[in-house]
């Protein structure tokens, strides 16, 4: 990335360089772009909803040949590649534990009745796990939507509550914590300004690391949601052609100046 100065580069998982259903599910062309970026001092993050094991276990039978140098799991937590494995950036993962846990003992007495009005009304998944007191699988996406509409009437009473939402996915977490202000933490780590940074996605978990005051640089592939494609053409980012990590490969040849 000669031309751009991107110094660090931050993808989404599913659906932006991962297709669970493609062959192969990983653009060979991007594992090495991002190998040679590697090789030039850059550093990669991958930015997901996934927790540690799952990304590492799909990574592996995804066969890539290459390894983030960060990872930001569940959306929130952040981890560090360090003599082959990962680590816990420890002063953010407590911080952000804490902040989760007091946030979510405050709501956690208005979960039941949440619970109750979705599987009532909808053929939906309502569970509790160690990351939230309240996740739900909707069927389809308009029942995601009528339920997020009505889990955040719930944010707007409890301060600090967030919902954070991929497809029919979604949770409960603390507005502070999320793909972008996990970004800018990796870039202040590393020394890095948003003009150094580069982040693609697909949906609207993504949405906080795509904003220029995060990464100056941002990039969507073709089979991100409406949403998502309008945020990044607002701020000036590029919609690929192509789905996938060929959409991402897209973005970064333009960057690069051979896309143009």
């Amino acid at each position: 990335m000669k031309n751009s100065g991107v110094a660090l580069v931050a993808t989404d998982f599913d659906g932006t360089i991962f297709a669970e259903f493609e062959q192969p599910p990983m653009s060979p062309r991007f594992l090495q772009w991002i190998e040679r970026f590697q090789q030039a001092g850059g550093r990669w993050i991958i930015n997901t909803g996934r927790d540690l094991s799952s990304l590492l276990e799909t990574l592996a039978r995804a066969g890539s040949p290459v390894w983030p140098d960060y990872l930001v799991l569940v959306e929130r937590e952040i981890y560090v590649r360090e003599h082959g494995g990962y680590v816990e950036w420890e002063e953010w993962n407590r911080a952000c534990h804490r902040a989760h846990n007091e946030v979510f003992e405050k709501v956690r007495p208005h979960v039941p009745e949440l619970a109750a009005w979705v599987e009532e009304r909808f053929p939906a998944t309502v569970y509790a796990d160690v990351w939230s007191p309240f996740c739900v699988v909707a069927a389809n996406a308009r029942d995601a939507d009528a339920i997020e509409a009505r889990a955040r009437e719930l944010c707007r009473r409890v301060p600090g509550l967030d919902y954070v939402r991929n497809d029919v996915y979604a949770r409960f977490g603390h507005v502070a914590y999320n793909k972008g202000t996990a970004l800018s933490a990796v870039a202040r780590r590393l020394g890095l300004g948003p003009d150094r940074v580069f982040a693609a996605g697909d949906h609207f978990n993504d949405l906080p690391m795509l904003r220029t005051d995060v990464a100056l640089h941002v990039a969507a592939p073709a089979n991100a949601v409406a949403p998502v494609q309008e945020a990044v053409r607002r701020a000036g980012g590029y919609v690929a052609g192509r789905p996938y990590g060929e959409g991402v490969m897209e973005a970064l040849e333009r960057l690069d100046g051979r896309g143009r």
